[in-house]
């Protein structure tokens, strides 16, 4: 029997921080699902609200549950759903599209002008319960452990990102050992690359790349660029990966960048960048540079089913915390601390 009330943290005002309430379970339209939530993970977009920087200030209206990488049972369905049934295991691609768009009609929907976000734009997945249009749940093998397949959601960015281009027998350059970062990692020795360069400031993330399969471990506020090329024969990457987002990062990826040479972006600078070398980084080296939103819908959650499913990259070692509920707070300051690298929230466990 679904309750009529249930858990949920809530960014319950416009300041930094969050509160665990009792909030109602959501109701559902009739192509929607209802969804019990076993396992939901943090992203960086949730530090930003948690934090209440200026993005969170400037796109989420309080009150409002948040979170978006979920997986869970589905136990109520819409009178229209007819794609997925009650006891479904089911992960949630969190980008609600419109269907109607010039983007969404070219089959753009990732890049949907009218998107909405579970969790930012809509009440989002750190709860009990989770509401979202049939049409977004992936169904999952039953035997997937929950927060994995929670993080299949950030996992698809990665996949998205390293996987636009070929990697297979390149030397690669990944800025930023987050999470995501370090998916890609372990993406770029699946995909066969030759040589995989990682770079951050966190000698525990970095170690972690290692593991994931990175050859060259470089500290971000050392001389990556000239390490790079002494290991090139002054040639440079032939890929770069940025996933920091961090001004220095991005002019170092970039710099390291071999002339005809891809990158593809999907770190997030906090502001625009005051200072780009914009001729000498991308037009006299002829680079081809792509910009990723999110996962490409749904084609991206056909290649992170495989590479999960398959074994072709693991990513279990990168959810380092598995926390109930009600322990948020402690798993964000982790998070913010650095002590951590994904963490899973599990709404049915009781500390």
């Amino acid at each position: 029997m679904i309750p009529e009330t249930m858990r949920a943290v809530v960014k319950a005002r416009a300041a930094a921080g969050a509160e665990l309430q009792t909030v109602p379970v959501p109701t559902i339209g009739p192509q929607d699902v209802l969804v019990r939530v076993r396992a939901a993970t943090i992203c960086g977009t949730d530090l930003h609200i948690y934090r209440w920087d200026r993005w969170a200030q400037s796109r989420i209206r309080p009150p409002m549950v948040f979170g978006h990488e979920f997986a869970g049972d589905v136990v109520a369905v819409g009178s229209e759903v007819s794609t997925v049934q009650v006891g479904d295991f089911i992960s949630g691609e969190t980008h609600i599209v419109c269907g109607a768009c010039y983007q969404c009609r070219t089959g753009q929907y990732h890049i949907c002008r009218r998107v909405q976000i579970l969790g930012v734009d809509r009440p989002g997945c750190f709860a009990e319960y989770v509401a979202l249009p049939a049409s977004n749940a992936w169904r999952n093998d039953p035997g997937l452990d929950p927060a994995v397949a929670a993080a299949q959601e950030p996992f698809g960015n990665a996949v998205h990102t390293a996987l636009s281009t070929d990697l297979a027998t390149k030397s690669v350059l990944i800025t930023g050992c987050g999470p995501i970062g370090l998916f890609a990692v372990g993406i770029a020795r699946a995909a066969g690359a030759s040589r995989i360069f990682a770079t951050d400031v966190n000698p525990q993330r970095l170690e972690m790349a290692r593991m994931m399969g990175a050859t060259d471990l470089l500290d971000a506020r050392g001389d990556v660029v000239g390490a790079i090329m002494a290991a090139t024969a002054g040639e440079g990457v032939d890929v770069l990966l940025e996933m920091s987002g961090h001004p220095a990062a991005i002019d170092q990826g970039f710099a390291a960048l071999r002339y005809g040479g891809y990158a593809a972006l999907l770190g997030l600078p906090g502001k625009p960048l005051e200072h780009f070398d914009l001729a000498n980084h991308i037009v006299f080296k002829g680079a081809t540079v792509y910009g990723v939103s999110g996962r490409k819908m749904y084609e991206t959650w056909y290649r992170t089913r495989e590479l999960v499913t398959t074994g072709r990259v693991d990513i279990a070692p990168i959810i380092t915390h598995r926390l109930p509920l009600e322990a948020f707070a402690e798993a964000f300051e982790m998070m913010i601390r650095g002590e951590a690298a994904k963490v899973a929230l599990l709404p049915q466990a009781v500390a």
